[in-house]
Order: structure tokens, then C-alpha cells, then sequence
């Protein structure tokens, strides 16, 4: 239980500060657009080119990937249907709402709940693949063509090219950095530390300032606040990722993969980790689905506490 804790008591720290930080308006009044880009265009690429290119990949693929990465696809696909044939959300909002309820916080809550909670932090590793290279890729080619290409200057509707669908996934700062990481693990090309080092700097910030984004995000405002928030927006992203993606895991890793023991404990605590602070960059790059984002992250984050205790009785 210290473990869990632990990693939460360092994610409520520096979303503390980035609170602080937008109460003060020490940063301007700009800070959560300039901040969300620089963590969009620069840190997080960074970071996903120099973990990849650093990663064993044959540890990568496994059981777990299959489990924890189709889940998520899963989860996020049934989120999408709902938003779009009961809520009539537009396709932007359905993407960001589809992430809220299925991309897991593997990185800045994974790694260190992996550590320990787990013992193990390469438990994460496939999911966090998974959703670097299938799922970011899909969801922000979407988000491209539909939030950002939906209108022209005159601000009548955009027609979609073959062409844009084609060429916008290699435009994307986030899935050209962890495409050239994959290359390079996949060719076993070892860069010298002169030129991953700077790699190394950026890619430490995004994860912090993921996080700062998300503390700089709630000043003046009320989470869940009746007329701004999509209240069953939120309150569908949020079943969805704290109960139906861990139960949905365990049954297919139990049940499918004859998974037990440890290897099933550690699966079911990756899939009720709540949703990435990277969502709400994603959000604020395309300025659409920001409250959802805002607070669906909020709401998943305080719901997982007690969900990874109880999993940890259950299953530990």
C-alpha cells in the first residue's frame, strides 16, 4: 500500500505546483498553451525517441501488449460508438473522450506505481509502446484531419483528401519521434551519448510538464461545474476506465491468456491506472474536448487510489 501512496503523492505534488503556479499567474496568462506545446512539439517527442531507442524490444512484445494495448483500443472504441450514436458528440470530442477513458497513465503514474507497487517497471513498457506507436498515431491523425482541417479560410467545410489522410500521420512531432526511436532500436544502432543526451533533457521535462499543464489547468476553475463540464461525458469516460478497462483485463488475461498470479495482479493495476495527463495536451493542441479532458484526468485520478487498493487485497 506505501507503494501506491508513494506514486501518487509525487503526481499530486507537481500538479500542486503547476496549481500554484497559475493562482500566482507566475507564468503569464499564456502558460497552459505555451506550456502544452512545448511538452506536445518538443518534450514528448523527445522523450518517446530516446525511450524507444534505448528499449529491448523482444521484452516489448509480449502478453502484455496484446492484453493491456487491445483493452485499451477496446475500451476507447466503445467509448467512441456511445459519444457518437447516444451523446451526438462531434468526432474531435468522441477522440479526446475515447482517450480519456481508455489511454492509461503509464508514464509519469505507471512507472512509479510499477516500482512500487510491482517490483517491476518493465510491466508497463508494452502498454506504453502500445499507445506511443498504434494508439497516439490513430487518435491524432484523427484529431488532424477532423479538428484542425475542418474548415477552410472562408470557414466552410474542408473536404479530406486522400492526400491529407496519407501525409498527416508524418507530419505529427509525437509520431515522428517515436517512429525514428523504433527505427533506430530496430536496426541496433547505438547513437553516441553527445547526441542522446539532449534527447535525454527534453524527454525528462514531458513528463512534468505534462503535469504542470494539468495544475495550470484548474486555476479558477470547478471541476464538474454544471454548464461547463459534459458532466455524462465525464462520468461515462469515467466507468469506463476505472471499471470496465480493469475488468475487461482481468477476464481476457485470466480467461484468454491463462495469465495468474503476480503476472495477473500487475495487469489488472496497469489497466486501472487513471488517465494520461497527456490527453489535455492533446486536448489544448486541437482546443477541442479541454473540460472533458480536464476533468475526466481529475476524477480518474482520485477513483484509482481506492481501485489499485482494493485490486492489491484481491489480488497481490
Amino acid at each position: 500500500m506505501s507503494g501506491v501512496i508513494q506514486g501518487f503523492t509525487v503526481i499530486f505534488i507537481v500538479v500542486a505546483v503547476g496549481y500554484v503556479l497559475g493562482r500566482t499567474e507566475a507564468l503569464g496568462p499564456g502558460a497552459v498553451m505555451v506550456l502544452s506545446r512545448l511538452v506536445f512539439f518538443v518534450c514528448t517527442p523527445a522523450l518517446l525517441f530516446s525511450s524507444l531507442a534505448k528499449a529491448d524490444l523482444a521484452d516489448v512484445f509480449s502478453t502484455t501488449l496484446v492484453v493491456a494495448g487491445g483493452s485499451a483500443f477496446v475500451v476507447g472504441a466503445i467509448y467512441f460508438a456511445l459519444a457518437r450514436l447516444l451523446l451526438r458528440r462531434a468526432i474531435p470530442e468522441a477522440v479526446i473522450g475515447a482517450l480519456s477513458a481508455s489511454y492509461v497513465n503509464s508514464a509519469n503514474l505507471g512507472i512509479p506505481i510499477a516500482i512500487f507497487v510491482l517490483d517491476d517497471a518493465s510491466f508497463v513498457a508494452p502498454l506504453l509502446l502500445f499507445q506511443i506507436m498504434v494508439y497516439s498515431p490513430l487518435a491524432l491523425t484523427t484529431l488532424d484531419l477532423t479538428a484542425l482541417r475542418d474548415s477552410d479560410e472562408s470557414g466552410s467545410r474542408r473536404r479530406i483528401s486522400l492526400r491529407d489522410t496519407v501525409v498527416t500521420p508524418f507530419t505529427n512531432p509525437i509520431v515522428l519521434g517515436g517512429a525514428a526511436g523504433l527505427v533506430v532500436s530496430l536496426i541496433g544502432v547505438t547513437l553516441p551519448e553527445a547526441v542522446m543526451e539532449p534527447f535525454d533533457m527534453l524527454g525528462d521535462a514531458s513528463v512534468p510538464g505534462a503535469l504542470l499543464v494539468f495544475g495550470l489547468s484548474l486555476t479558477g476553475v470547478s471541476v464538474l461545474q454544471k454548464g461547463e463540464s459534459p458532466r455524462r461525458d465525464v462520468a461515462l469516460a469515467s466507468v469506463l476506465k476505472m471499471v470496465v478497462q480493469p475488468v475487461l483485463v482481468y477476464l481476457v488475461a485470466r480467461y484468454a491468456f491463462h495469465a495468474t498470479g503476480h503476472e495477473l495482479f500487475a495487469l489488472v493495476v496497469i489497466a486501472a491506472l487513471p488517465t494520461a495527463q497527456n490527453v489535455l495536451v492533446y486536448a489544448n493542441r486541437y482546443q477541442r474536448g479541454v473540460v472533458l479532458a480536464r476533468d475526466s484526468a481529475l476524477v480518474t485520478t482520485l477513483l484509482s487510489i481506492p481501485a489499485i487498493m482494493l485490486i492489491a487485497l484481491l489480488l497481490a
